[in-house]
């Protein structure tokens, strides 16, 4: 696997159409360098916590505020960023090898998780010094 940086993180636009009945979101063809095999929504997250805290090996994900807003922080293992989600047509895309963290979540917030594979526990990195460990050359 290529060793990834958080230069490889990045907001990406989701198509919209508008009409007077609203706006359709789309997320369909090439926009995603991966095919989608799983989604899965959080919602109902105080706002005092936590999610995430690991990096996956493998998997990419999609990372979209369907509502309200929340803070992505990510680590390469040298660098680090913080992406202020709150806009439902701009999703974060994860690569494999980034470290992540999800907090600072509006009442009411719901986020959505494309991602690029089914739930495996050995694609995860859930200590963030076995993440160092993974990162180096």
């Amino acid at each position: 696997m290529k060793m990834t940086t958080i230069e490889d993180v990045f907001i990406l636009e989701i198509p919209r159409v508008h009409d007077e009945r609203g706006i359709l979101a789309v997320v369909e063809g090439d926009l995603l360098p991966f095919e989608i095999k799983r989604v899965y929504y959080l919602y109902d997250v105080p706002s005092d916590a936590f999610r995430g805290g690991h990096a996956h090996k493998e998997l990419y994900q999609l990372i979209v505020p369907l509502s309200g807003s929340f803070d992505v922080h990510i680590k390469d293992g040298e660098n680090k960023m913080t992406f202020s989600l709150n806009k439902p047509h701009k999703g974060l895309l994860i690569v494999p090898g980034i470290w992540r963290e999800i907090d600072n979540f509006s009442s009411g917030c719901v986020c959505l998780v494309l991602a690029s594979d089914e739930f495996n526990e050995d694609d995860y990195i859930r200590k963030y010094r076995d993440f160092l460990a993974f990162k180096k050359p």
